[in-house]
């Protein structure tokens, strides 16, 4: 039994292993997005109020695995709240969560990179301020920000994985069990990548692309 034997054969299993992570993989990326975009040109406009909290968030997650955190998040924070919650929306929350603040410290990062000096030599040639936003602040802004976002987004899809830690059903759990009956781990999570090729490699290849397109040095030019 080959690669593609086995895929056939537990297609339905896997069909619904990859429905999982990739429902994880879009609440993760929505919420992410939309509220890490909201906290990151907040603290834009507010570093005291807004940005400092950020940072320090920031640093204290990046110095926590994520199988610690979600482990600490499944068991013993809801014991102590006396609690019981799915294993699903534990994890989609702290996915959700470390995607936000990462997604935020991106923004900041790249508002707070810009020179003002555009927005004024704008201004001095004509432009009224929301024309200078629209054209020179936003692009210039986007250009920074839009690839490793995209990159962000693709780990964040392959950090899924870390939730079948808690009994998610999405793909990696879904091999273990079809591994566990059948016993040929090289086959099985042979297929488990060809997945994860499949739906991983296309957004990286767009963010490698939109790296070389949009944040190249351009001075000798």
């Amino acid at each position: 039994m080959n690669v593609f034997d086995i895929i056939i054969r537990y297609r339905e299993a896997f069909a619904q292993g990859l429905f999982v992570t990739l429902k994880l993989a879009a609440i993760t990326w929505f919420v992410g997005m939309s509220l890490g975009g909201l906290i990151g040109a907040s603290a834009h406009r507010w570093p005291r109020a807004v940005g400092l909290p950020l940072r320090s968030i920031a640093f204290l997650l990046s110095g926590i695995p994520l199988l610690v955190l979600l482990y600490w998040a499944h068991f013993p924070l809801q014991t102590l709240l006396h609690i019981v919650i799915d294993p699903f929306v534990t994890a989609a929350s702290l996915l959700s969560l470390i995607n936000t603040v990462i997604v935020a410290e991106i923004w900041r990062t790249a508002l707070d990179d810009f020179r003002r000096e555009y927005l004024l030599a704008a201004m001095v040639c004509g432009m009224k301020r929301g024309e200078a936003l629209r054209y020179i602040q936003i692009p210039l802004v986007l250009r920074s920000a839009l690839p490793m976002l995209l990159a962000v987004q693709v780990t964040m899809l392959q950090m899924t994985l870390f939730a079948s830690l808690i009994s998610v059903e999405e793909l990696f759990r879904v091999a273990q069990r079809i591994n566990a009956s059948i016993y040929r781990p090289v086959e099985i999570y042979s297929a488990l990548a060809v997945f994860f090729i499949i739906i991983c490699v296309p957004p990286y290849l767009v963010a490698f692309w939109m790296r070389q397109q949009f944040t190249r040095d351009l001075s000798e030019q």
